[in-house]
């Protein structure tokens, strides 16, 4: 006999317990059935169970959330003139504050509008400081309030002026609790990214120099909270201010400040905010990069001729207009420009533009004795190996700016920061000054002609990008590493590098391989699987705060269920099935989306923007129509669950990293096969079958 059409079978969730399966009755009242689950307490059904009760169906899982009453009386006791009373309310507002249903009644209820007046009564708070020992009454109302401001309700222009000063004030008391510090840091950071009226008010009040002081302390949690507001000053200051603020930041104290904090073990987080600090800085130089030059403008074309009196020591110039000409036009061309007759339309060309003129100049003027001997050795040479230094300069700045990111946002989760670009007041010009040396050096090693040009600048770009990869600390350093990195050291690394494939083109061999490859596939789809049942952490997005938000997702043992679930804190080991409450069957999952593909990758966010945060962006489609959307922390962790999903739905793997890894075990596995065969000629075909003989009578007759 059926069951009643009315009685529906469910699995009811809620925070701290594990699923409870249920008979839901839907003649029953709503209250009489979540007293019996919750066993008398406070709590409610997510809206979408009050939308339509007839559209629950067997097998769905509803999830029980904090109750509006629980917001109302907690805003009730911190209303309350009880010290103790509004202190374990505010605490417990602290951690009610993530659950996005309770922040939503808690706002509603005007309960933000309560917390930043506690905030804006900086006195009272002050004094609480001082007597409580751990958290304070003012730690709790900063991190509720951050919390709750985090779920993007209610628009941070609404923030008082008096709210600003007070966060403002905060930061620059003296012995102040670093919980409390932590947050104030973190309010003034979001302020500025979010709001451009909040940023003016936030400028006013919190100084460059102010949040430098907070660098000098040992915890490294402050000094990543104010190299995060440094950044987000940095990049909301206006054009014409930026360039001040970097000099700001250019003074020796300061750069020696910042070294000194690169100097310790730090975590990735205050890496990513150096690496940040350090884009930041270079992309004032877009504005000259992306600016031509005028041929007609007589002060541009005054620096061009400035480059060729150093280089010739041309004060004593011929006095008649042809003869100057022809001679300026000879010495235009030793110089190295395309166009000797007119070198001012070698820079209109963007980027680098007017920037590659200006590190030329630094050159000719910084380094003079360098600059002229590289002019002049070059003169020296046979026309067709002469290195051409005006032409080698500008695709040499072109370059340096395509290395470094000039004018590109910071990527997200990248860590590469170069702690030599802090080293000097002039790194950027110091840098371009030890790369064109090394590029005249290989040049000179490759006995290059002009039609080697591009792949002498090739060579070039490895050089730095191999040298800038071991992060040398100082531009000395780099010097060092860029002279070990000579033309023929390149070639080894190359050959070392490069998959000997060569000696594995003849038939059987190339057979042997269509053999072995199905073999090697496996393997390398069972690593995959395996790994996702260790489970990864992943970042949520969307959260500005340096506190980050985590989420860990892993496959069960049997390879059926996704299971996944919020974390506190980036975890150090494994993390049991219990602690992740959210699953997903294999079965229901219908595609596995990447890129731009990717719903959370379409919204309207800066990560659109960011192109290594979209090349680490997955997202897998289930039913009914649900999707869970991921970002890798990394190339390697994308690589490894996009193969992973794609085993699990039976189609091929296709990341970068297996392809890296089927080549790398199909040549370990041919060499270790084909170890007997050392020195042997192996040959082209098969021996031919030799005829039949004419009888068998040589056969042994067992008869």
């Amino acid at each position: 006999m059926p069951p009643p059409s009315d009685i529906v079978k469910v699995a009811i969730e809620w925070p701290g317990a594990n699923a409870q399966l249920i008979e839901f009755d839907q003649k029953k009242p709503l209250a009489s059935i979540i007293r019996e689950v919750c066993d008398g307490e406070v709590l409610q059904l997510f809206v979408c169970v009050f939308q339509s009760r007839g559209e629950i169906k067997n097998g769905t899982i509803l999830r029980l959330a904090i109750s509006p009453v629980t917001a109302r009386q907690l805003l009730e006791r911190i209303q309350s003139h009880g010290i103790d009373a509004r202190l374990e309310a505010l605490k417990e507002l602290a951690k009610l504050s993530a659950d996005p249903t309770f922040a939503a009644e808690f706002i509603n209820m005007e309960g933000l509008a309560t917390l930043a007046r506690l905030v804006e009564s900086g006195t009272h708070c002050i004094y609480l400081i001082k007597k409580l020992q751990k958290k304070t009454m003012l730690a709790f109302t900063l991190t509720a309030f951050l919390e709750l401001m985090d779920h993007g309700i209610v628009s941070w222009d609404l923030i008082s002026v008096s709210f600003i000063k007070q966060a403002s004030k905060t930061h620059l008391t003296p012995m102040v609790d670093v919980s409390i510090l932590q947050r104030s840091l973190a309010i003034l950071e979001s302020m500025v990214l979010n709001s451009h009226s909040l940023y003016q008010r936030v400028a006013q009040e919190t100084t460059v120099a102010q949040l430098i002081a907070h660098l000098q302390v040992s915890n490294q949690e402050i000094q990543t909270y104010a190299i995060a507001l440094i950044n987000a000053l940095f990049l909301k200051t206006p054009e014409d201010r930026r360039q001040e603020m970097a000099s700001t930041l250019a003074q020796k104290h300061l750069r020696g400040i910042i070294l000194n904090v690169r100097n310790r073990p730090v975590k990735a987080e205050m890496a990513h905010q150096l690496y940040v600090l350090q884009v930041l800085t270079f992309n004032l130089l877009e504005e000259r990069m992306m600016t031509k030059m005028d041929p007609n403008d007589q002060t541009q074309r005054d620096i061009i001729f400035e480059l060729r009196r150093i280089a010739f020591d041309g004060d004593n110039d011929p006095s008649g207009t042809e003869k100057r000409k022809a001679i300026y036009t000879k010495d235009y061309k030793m110089l190295g420009f395309t166009n000797p007759v007119n070198p001012a339309m070698d820079f209109t060309q963007t980027p680098p533009g007017m920037l590659a003129l200006d590190n030329m100049l630094y050159l000719a003027k910084v380094h003079q004795d360098t600059y002229i001997r590289i002019v002049l050795e070059n003169c020296s040479r046979e026309d067709k190996h002469e290195c051409p230094f005006g032409r080698s300069a500008i695709e040499l700045t072109r370059m340096l700016c395509d290395i470094l990111q000039v004018g590109e946002l910071p990527n997200e989760g990248c860590n590469d920061f170069h702690p030599m670009f802090f080293t000097h007041e002039r790194a950027w010009e110091e840098f371009f000054c030890v790369c064109i040396q090394l590029l005249n050096k290989t040049w000179k090693e490759m006995r290059a002609t002009a039609e080697d040009f591009n792949k002498v600048m090739t060579v070039v770009r490895e050089q730095i990008t191999r040298a800038l990869a071991m992060k040398p600390p100082s531009l000395e350093q780099l010097r060092v590493k860029l002279r070990s990195l000579s033309y023929s050291e390149i070639l080894r690394l190359r050959q070392s590098e490069r998959m000997s494939q060569d000696d594995f083109q003849s038939p059987p061999i190339i057979e042997l391989r269509e053999r072995i490859q199905p073999e090697i596939l496996e393997l390398i789809k069972q690593q995959r699987l395996n790994r996702l049942c260790e489970g990864s952490c992943f970042r949520k997005l969307g959260n500005r705060r340096r506190q980050e938000k985590f989420w860990f997702c892993r496959l069960s043992l049997n390879h059926k269920v996704l299971h996944y679930g919020d974390l506190d804190e980036s975890p150090q080991g494994e993390v049991p099935f219990e602690l992740l409450t959210d699953k997903i069957p294999v079965s229901d999952i219908k595609a596995v989306l990447t890129g731009k593909d990717c719903p959370h990758m379409k919204e309207k966010s800066a990560l659109k923007q960011n192109k290594e945060v979209l090349e680490l962006a997955f997202s897998v489609l289930y039913d009914p129509d649900e999707v869970l959307n991921f970002v890798a922390p990394n190339k390697y962790e994308y690589c490894i669950w996009t193969d992973g999903l794609s085993a699990l739905l039976g189609k091929e793997l296709g990341s970068d990293l297996t392809r890296s890894d089927l080549d790398t075990l199909m040549s370990m596995e041919m060499k270790l096969r084909l170890l007997d065969l050392e020195n042997i000629t192996i040959p082209e075909a098969p021996p031919p079958v030799p005829k039949e003989p004419s009888t068998y009578n040589f056969t042994y007759n067992y008869g």
